[in-house]
């Protein structure tokens, strides 16, 4: 596996922190996908995270979403009393996913169904942050600011 130093980045740049952690973070990812997920794009400003979590119920699992970061964790299954297994191919183990989310993306809901976990995220833009249209005066001059105070 390759390295990469993205010390370069940090010299010659202010106020990008946050996207160097995230750079930083997605090149040491563990490679191994447990469990697997698919995020899906719903519409311009509507996504979901489906994950396969076989054998869990809704109390096996936490999501917490803070600070733009959206956690799912799953709490080990107990093991049955006296089961012998010959092949054991569905994982009950432990795991901890974390996805971070862009500004203003938000958690909707969350619902479990036939084994999967679906999580339905929304972008609510703030209407002070959203682009507004300016009109353009047309026709007679119109009084500047200072002509309407001395008025």
């Amino acid at each position: 596996m390759a390295t990469y130093d993205l010390s370069p980045l940090f010299r010659s740049t202010i106020g990008f922190d946050r996207l160097g952690r995230l750079l930083e973070a997605s090149l040491s990812a563990d490679p191994v996908a447990y469990p697997p997920y698919n995020i899906e794009k719903l519409g311009e400003n509507a996504y979901r995270i489906t994950m396969a979590v076989a054998g869990f119920g809704e109390g096996d699992l936490d999501i917490t979403s803070q600070d733009n970061t959206l956690t799912i964790r799953g709490k080990a299954q107990a093991e049955t009393e006296g089961a012998q297994y010959l092949y054991r191919g569905i994982a009950g183990r432990a795991f901890e996913r974390r996805f971070q989310l862009a500004e203003h993306v938000e958690v909707e809901r969350a619902h479990l169904e036939n084994g999967l976990l679906h999580v339905e995220l929304v972008r609510r833009i703030p209407e002070a942050l959203k682009p507004r249209k300016i009109e353009i005066a047309t026709g007679a001059a119109r009084p500047t600011l200072e002509q309407k105070q001395a008025a």
